[in-house]
């Protein structure tokens, strides 16, 4: 009977279920998750962004109410294991897209593949350029899996990636356990153990702030094209708009003291 039981409840385990994932296996299995999801092409259906704030939740005192007994996690562990794991499995991603290119993606669409995602990748990678785009792939679903090979591919030097990557990571990471961490109390306080009914505002709050970077980028953009045009409609080069217009200005000075004369 009890086989049975631990048997049907290992069959029903949920992999996209971050509550299960940190009851389950713990400090070791969140590094390895993270690995996977920033350095395999396979990891990237992992759910980063609230396995790293239940994370953060279980390394506090009301972890073992929350999510069992033993489950309590090391704060240390997380924020030097789990932006390192980050860190190697990125720059892993950008080793393999360096040596084998556009082969990496040359597979038809799946359940778990979809040439979209390689588009997608490539398209904050050339909007934000290297170093934005590195960064920002970090709190987006999905792209931070992707993105890591594209910049391989696109010939973005190890070098720089790794600085960015290690930016991107820690910030990523720890930023997100760290909130956590604070929070945890204040909501074990406010719902007591069923963090699992509630757990879609907070990751929808998280996602909300991880895009709040990518938000500004797109409105600064806007204003950017939009200043351009306005450039352009008066004839003046976007670019040297302003140096263009002082000597326009200074030309006219000396034509009017040339006259005066």
């Amino acid at each position: 009977m009890e086989t049975t039981r631990a048997l049907t409840e290992n069959l029903a385990f949920n992999p996209l279920d971050a509550k299960e994932l940190v009851h389950t296996f713990g400090l070791y299995g969140i590094w390895a998750i993270l690995f996977a999801e920033t350095g395999l092409l396979v990891g990237f259906f992992f759910p980063g962004d609230s396995l790293l704030f239940l994370a953060g939740v279980a390394a506090t005192p009301v972890a073992d109410a929350i999510f069992g007994d033993g489950t309590r996690l090391s704060l240390a562990g997380l924020l030097i294991g789990a932006p390192l794991c980050a860190i190697v499995g990125a720059q892993l991603g950008h080793f393999l897209g360096a040596r084998y290119g556009t082969r990496m993606f040359d597979k038809p669409d799946s359940r778990l593949f979809k040439r979209e995602y390689v588009e997608k990748a490539e398209h904050y990678f050339q909007k934000f350029g290297p170093a934005k785009a590195v960064v920002l792939a970090r709190f987006i679903p999905i792209v931070r899996t992707f993105l890591n090979p594209v910049a391989g591919v696109l010939g973005m030097p190890a070098k720089q990636f790794f600085l960015w990557n290690v930016v991107g990571a820690i910030l990523w990471t720890d930023g997100i356990i760290l909130v956590g961490y604070l929070l945890a109390g204040r909501i074990y306080a406010a719902i007591g153990t069923h963090i699992d009914r509630y757990i879609l505002p907070f990751v929808l709050l998280i996602v909300l702030i991880s895009v709040l970077p990518i938000i500004i980028e797109v409105v600064r953009d806007r204003r950017a094209r939009k200043r351009a045009e306005e450039l352009a409609v008066i004839g003046v080069s976007p670019v040297a708009g302003i140096a263009d217009a002082i000597s326009e200005e200074r030309h006219r000075g000396h034509r009017g003291s040339h006259r005066a004369e």
